[in-house]
């Protein structure tokens, strides 16, 4: 199966701080995204643990163009939420310092993985449940496939940016509800 991207629209908040650190939620457990596709807790698992095994790191690229690395991911692990990821800038790639200069601006804020599906089901509501996923690259893009995949906010840690997927969440939700 060919690599797949998930990248959809773009929303604010988002900035870089003075070193270039960029961090956030590439993907959330049980989140359906724009494509009807729902991860499941612990679909990077395997992944995850062959890259470390293998000494290879997830690539960090700009807009999913594998001929434009413009960082390094320095952490990517599962949590209880999904795929977090905190990485740098690197200021020395042209791309890399563009990069900042759009997230400083607003005009980029999501992420956007990269992978090949190793396996996957139907859930109940008819949407794919992505069980099994082999991560290439996490991407930092303007318009991610989940909404709620987002670059934190300078100085926002995990805790801070839960908050700020609630309240996304939250919104999404009114909107849905009205028929927005």
């Amino acid at each position: 199966m060919d690599l797949e991207h998930k990248f959809c629209r773009i929303g604010t908040d988002v900035t870089v701080t003075g070193d270039n650190v960029v961090e956030g939620y590439a993907s959330l457990f049980g989140a359906c995204d724009q494509g009807g596709d729902v991860v499941a807790r612990g679909a990077y698992t395997r992944s995850l643990k062959a890259l470390s095994d293998d000494g290879r790191a997830v690539k960090m690229l700009w807009q999913h163009d594998p001929a434009q690395p413009i960082g390094i991911w320095d952490e990517v692990r599962e949590d209880e939420r999904g795929l977090y990821v905190k990485g740098r800038l690197l200021d020395m790639v042209e791309k890399g310092r563009e990069a900042a200069a759009l997230i400083a601006a607003g005009a980029i804020d999501g992420l956007s993985i990269g992978y090949r599906t190793v396996k996957s089901t139907k859930n109940e509501k008819g949407q794919r449940l992505l069980q099994d996923l082999e991560l290439w690259e996490v991407s930092l893009v303007t318009f991610p496939m989940l909404p709620s995949a987002r670059v934190a906010s300078k100085g926002e840690g995990p805790q801070d940016a839960e908050l700020h997927e609630l309240a996304r969440a939250l919104e999404d939700a009114r909107l849905n509800l009205a028929g927005l």
